[in-house]
């Protein structure tokens, strides 16, 4: 039997969290969630595939129906790599520390790099206010990001805080997410560093 939220009108992140406590409550069948916005859908999408729930988006008439149902999964295959580490970075700024702007995006360039070196990498690399901006158009560290996205790093940006500095068009690495999101990753670390 199929199940349906309707979150066309919602503010983020209702419409992740309503679907999330739909899901935990069926043990068989699927739910549609159907959305009005792109970042809704997009972070309705993420949370399903974290769950490892299939998925499937048509768009009709400006809003999004999100097709959620169950798949068979090997626990090895959803097995972090062993090179990961239960741990969540939160960046609130593009700068590393108190004092001088200029420093501080120096010690950030620096941090960043060393983070590409070291082993194991964090498992989530969470970016709100001002720290959205490293991973935007212009940031002196998208490499460093990049190379940490390939290796399975989750990078999250923060998609109110993108819309804020009006950089949602100019993210250049990982995706948008909401709080619900970063609260969920930082909760479920054993660890999470804030920078």
């Amino acid at each position: 039997m199929d199940r349906q939220v309707d979150a066309r009108g919602w503010n983020c992140p209702k419409p992740v969290i309503e679907t999330k406590k739909l899901l935990e409550s069926i043990k068989e069948g699927s739910v549609v969630t159907i959305v009005d916005n792109e970042v809704a859908k997009e972070n309705v999408t993420k949370l399903a595939k974290s769950m490892a729930y299939n998925v499937d988006v048509k768009e009709m008439g400006g809003d999004y129906y999100i097709n959620i149902y169950s798949q068979e999964v090997v626990k090895d295959v959803l097995a972090q790599p062993k090179k990961l580490k239960e741990m969540a970075i939160l960046f609130g700024s593009d700068c590393m520390g108190e004092g001088s702007e200029e420093l501080g995006k120096v010690l950030m360039k620096g941090f960043m790099y060393t983070l590409t070196e070291y082993s194991p990498y964090p498992k989530a690399l969470l970016f709100i206010n001002s720290g959205v901006k490293l991973t935007t158009e212009g940031s002196d560290v998208l490499d460093y990001l990049r190379q940490l996205e390939s290796e399975g790093v989750e990078i999250l940006s923060c998609g109110t805080c993108l819309d804020y500095y009006n950089l949602k068009n100019k993210l250049m690495v990982g995706g948008v997410t909401n709080m619900y999101t970063i609260v969920d990753k930082m909760n479920n670390a054993k660890n999470t560093i804030k920078l």
